[in-house]
């Protein structure tokens, strides 16, 4: 990457994209960029965190790395390394203290609701639970129109291996404020859970999200229908 920032278009510099679309539509490295702030006088912000994901593989590697260890990088300093590790900690105190247990539909609906309800546009989310169902993480993969050839399982369970996640609940929204299911999202639904449930990932339940209603998978039957689909 040769690039400085400034030649990049305004609306895909990490801080004016963050400001435009959402922390959540953000990369790992351009997250990282915002924290660090400047670069080196050979390497733009970009390239910096860029460098710090290759040498430790992930985030969770650079959150465990000393002081020291993170000034290794060249354009980390002393004082940007405090500050990248000041952040994982918080990261890490909240995530214990405040972490979200799911019990139904119910709870995934109201958590989306402000955010879905009023969409003009179809999103696609995916919550991320552990073994007890608790949310270690959610992520919206798709907006537009969801649907087998735009949608792809196989993205979606891959984001659940990274997260480490042992169950996702799929949510996503219907503009029109009709939550039954369309033929589309049966489809897909059933092929994320056959898929997942080779993988070891349960597909908890899939939430539709509509003005003052919501439809639950789970709710209405549909895992013992796969659960056929599965044994034949």
């Amino acid at each position: 990457m040769n690039y400085i920032i400034k030649q990049l278009p305004v609306g895909e510099r990490p801080r004016e994209k963050a400001i435009n679309r959402g922390l959540d539509n953000l990369s790992d490295a351009e997250l990282l960029a915002i924290m660090l702030k400047t670069g080196s006088k050979s390497k733009n912000v970009l390239e910096v965190a860029y460098e710090l994901l290759n040498k430790y593989g992930n985030l969770d590697n650079i959150a465990k790395a000393s002081l020291g260890q993170l000034q290794e990088v060249k354009g980390v300093g002393k004082v940007k390394a405090l500050e990248l590790l000041c952040a994982f900690e918080l990261g890490k105190r909240r995530g214990t203290k405040e972490r979200l247990r799911i019990y139904s539909g119910k709870d995934i609906y109201n958590l989306f609701y402000s955010k879905l309800a009023f969409a003009v546009q179809e999103e696609l989310h995916v919550v991320f639970l552990d073994n007890r169902k608790n949310i270690i993480g959610k992520k919206m993969l798709f907006k537009g129109t969801a649907n087998q050839s735009s949608v792809h399982p196989r993205d979606i369970l891959r984001e659940a291996l990274k997260e480490g996640a042992l169950g996702i609940i799929l949510v996503h929204n219907h503009p029109s404020g009709d939550v039954e299911p369309s033929k589309n999202d049966k489809e897909l639904t059933k092929e994320i859970y056959l898929q997942g449930k080779k993988l070891g990932i349960q597909v908890i339940d899939h939430i539709i999200v509509g003005y003052n209603n919501y439809y639950s998978f789970y709710d209405n039957n549909w895992w013992d229908e796969y659960e056929r689909e599965s044994k034949k």
